[in-house]
């Protein structure tokens, strides 16, 4: 894309001012504009996010913008290439992940319960957003980074989530985020391939698993 400013609009210099008088960068309506691109990028994500799930990650850019309401051009301006948008896209869900575990441990009515709900969402990430796995494959550039990230993001929150269900007395204490969430992972490969095959039941069973038992007299 281009980096010059469309017909008819002015180009944004930033450092422009009157003669005279210095630039007022503390006023002025920057911090909305960069609260409103924050918006409407979220708004793209989730609308692509949803596309991916309905029709893979190959759905026509225009498919996405329509969900979004926005033009071709607008999802072109915020990620030039596929690679860049479904990079975002990934990140996009992991942060929403690592961002409800705080939320959950915070409401729910027990750690136990907040690790579950957790795990939950964890499988919706890796089941209904199909297609992203298969893109990550990929030795773009884009993606080089993402496998790192998922896990420098992800297993605090579960680390955390489990602690504090440790603490409680309602888990094993031999457990690591790791290998939870590796086990969760593996458990959510047959998912879709086979129609008899009930992923969440097999986590439920994962998670049950987990819970302490006091050792019988």
């Amino acid at each position: 894309m281009s980096s010059g400013s469309a017909p008819g609009e002015q180009a944004d210099l930033g450092s422009a001012a009157t003669p005279g008088k210095r630039a007022d960068v503390g006023s002025g309506p920057a911090p909305r504009k960069r609260a409103d691109a924050r918006r409407n990028e979220k708004t793209l994500l989730e609308a692509a996010a949803a596309a991916f799930v309905a029709s893979g990650v190959d759905v026509p850019v225009r498919d996405i913008a329509a969900r979004a309401g926005v033009g071709v051009g607008t999802i072109y301006r915020h990620f030039p290439t596929r690679a860049d948008l479904v990079a975002a896209v990934y990140r996009h869900q992991v942060e929403a992940c690592a961002a409800a575990g705080p939320e959950l441990l915070a409401s729910a009515d027990s750690p136990y319960t907040a690790l579950t709900r957790w795990i939950d969402l964890f499988v919706d990430f890796l089941v209904t957003k199909h297609g992203l796995a298969e893109a990550l494959q990929s030795d773009d550039a884009a993606f080089q980074t993402l496998h790192a990230y998922f896990l420098d993001r992800l297993v605090p929150v579960c680390a955390d989530l489990l602690a504090a269900a440790t603490r409680a007395g309602q888990v094993r204490t031999d457990i690591e985020a790791l290998e939870l969430l590796r086990g969760v992972g593996n458990l959510c490969i047959g998912a879709g391939k086979d129609s008899q095959y009930d992923v969440r039941r097999m986590v439920t069973l994962l998670l049950t698993g987990l819970q302490h038992r006091p050792p019988t007299p």
